[in-house]
């Protein structure tokens, strides 16, 4: 006999992914690592001997990774694929590599499934373009420059940006989109604040962003 299970209607209630548990074998080394990056360190308790949890979040993040000691039974450096979200990927790289990490050359790809070439997509395709690195255990990270987001990724509603560097990052691509847009306009748009502004907002939502 099979069971269905109706999926249909609009989800009533937020499923907010929050915490990433990261597999570790040593949780003071691991916390001199991301302190090192410069993470927020929220939290680091213990229960006795056999328990304890540490808790970073990424500058700029909604969500923290937890690693430490009783919380998971994957083994050490089994973590892989966790993507690290960036409006300019080398900027990122730059500053990950100055606080020690170890971090890939930037690579890109033509498309989704398309061997990496080095280097950044040219024409800075948003989700084209990458760096890697891992933490001493070898939990692997995935940077990855995002500048445009895919339609409906974003909620419309609720446009918001995660840090003064990504916000200041916007405004440049804005400025940049709005020098094309006064070109074919012939004179300087008076109303250029309501531009940037429904500009900014399309191209986070994933929104036709052509002037």
């Amino acid at each position: 006999m099979t069971t269905e299970t109706s999926t249909g209607g609009a989800p009533t209630v937020d499923l907010k992914l929050e915490v990433v548990v990261i597999p570790v074998s040593d949780v003071d080394r691991a916390k001199n690592f991301y302190g090192g990056l410069g993470w927020r360190l929220d939290a680091d308790f213990a229960v006795g001997d056999a328990f304890r949890v540490v808790q970073f979040t990424p500058p700029g993040s909604p969500s923290s990774i937890h690693f430490g000691k009783g919380i998971t039974s994957a083994a050490p450096g089994s973590a892989s694929g966790m993507y690290l979200v960036v409006s300019d990927i080398e900027a990122a790289r730059a500053e990950l590599v100055g606080r020690g990490a170890e971090v890939s050359e930037v690579f890109h790809r033509a498309g989704p499934g398309q061997p990496p070439v080095s280097g950044r997509h040219p024409e800075r395709g948003s989700y084209r373009s990458y760096a890697t690195f891992s933490d001493p255990d070898g939990n692997g990270w995935l940077i990855q420059e995002v500048t445009e987001r895919l339609p409906g990724r974003v909620d419309a509603s609720a446009t918001t940006f995660a840090s003064a560097a990504d916000l200041a990052s916007a405004f440049r691509r804005a400025e940049t989109a709005h020098g094309e847009y006064e070109k074919q306009l012939g004179h300087r748009d008076e109303d250029w604040p309501t531009w940037y502004a429904e500009y900014m907002v399309r191209e986070q939502t994933g929104a036709a962003t052509a002037a």
